[in-house]
């Protein structure tokens, strides 16, 4: 076997077992070096440029009177050699190897892919749940109605939207802005697990249930989940409601600042004192 980095290598084993553990046993990510065949090929995992994204399928369909599912595996971690590299650049990596995406029915019904938008090194990161109606136009996450609330969310929290990175779990509009399908949010959501890799946020805002269950691997209610601060993947994961559900009941949003005070505490930002909240 050619000799490499013994971390890229662990890392390449982990993340092959991971797939291999799926029972997917061919996939692709991008080009692979000789090194990383040789890796796949003690694996037992073939490694191809021409076959489809793997698709992590669930055995249970999304319904909210269901109880918990089963946890959403996720793979492993890139290393941090691959991480420190140019983040500007890796997320434009992953972006063309999405491509002009077919992988699940979603594409169907889009006008654009929202792949993400902010500081490709930001501190803190907001994950939704998918584009609506204007994303799906303009190509950029939370722009519509429900995004001006979030731009003033992040700006009661002394930040501006341009400090911030913002994605969503599927990108690609659900018709009608129905829930993502488990098939097609499984299918998504490794983009968006590599999007992470790459900006390594010190904070993660998941906006609402759909956010919290693929992130966190498993479904429960949402104020389960609430109220504290979950460890994920080298990140602090923090769950509230998403800006559509405030909308719809704004009673809510004084539960919401609470949660994005969570996150600034986590972060080292001033919190406002009672005068000025």
């Amino acid at each position: 076997m050619p000799s490499f980095d013994l971390a890229t290598r662990d890392a390449l084993q982990a993340r092959l077992r991971f797939y291999r553990e799926l029972g997917l046993t061919e996939f692709y990510r991008r080009p692979v070096t000789v090194g990383e065949a040789a890796v796949a090929e003690s694996e037992g995992v073939s490694v191809s440029t021409e076959v489809a994204e793997p698709q992590i399928q669930s055995d249970v369909q999304e319904n909210t009177s269901i109880p918990p599912r089963k946890p959403i595996a996720t793979p492993p971690p890139l290393v941090a050699s691959a991480v420190e590299q140019d983040r500007a650049a890796a997320l434009h990596l992953i972006q063309e190897d999405i491509g002009d995406c077919t992988r699940c029915a979603l594409h169907k019904g889009r006008s654009k892919l929202v792949f993400g938008d902010g500081d490709p090194e930001a501190r803190l990161m907001f994950v939704g749940e998918g584009p609506g109606a204007d994303e799906d136009a303009q190509g950029l996450p939370f722009v519509g109605r429900a995004g001006q609330l979030l731009n003033n969310m992040i700006s009661a929290m002394g930040l501006k939207r341009e400090q911030v990175y913002i994605a969503n779990v599927v990108k690609c509009r659900p018709p009608q802005n129905r829930t993502p399908e488990p098939d097609e949010a499984n299918t998504c959501s490794p983009f968006l697990f590599r999007q992470i890799d790459v900006i390594q946020p010190e904070v993660i805002v998941a906006l609402g249930a759909t956010a919290a269950t693929y992130l966190l691997g498993q479904r429960q209610p949402l104020a389960g989940l609430r109220g504290r601060v979950h460890a994920w993947r080298g990140s602090k994961l923090i769950v509230t409601y998403h800006p559509a559900f405030l909308l719809r009941d704004p009673r809510q949003k004084k539960e919401a600042w609470a949660d994005l005070q969570i996150a600034m505490r986590e972060l080292g930002l001033k919190l406002p004192t009672k005068s000025e909240g």
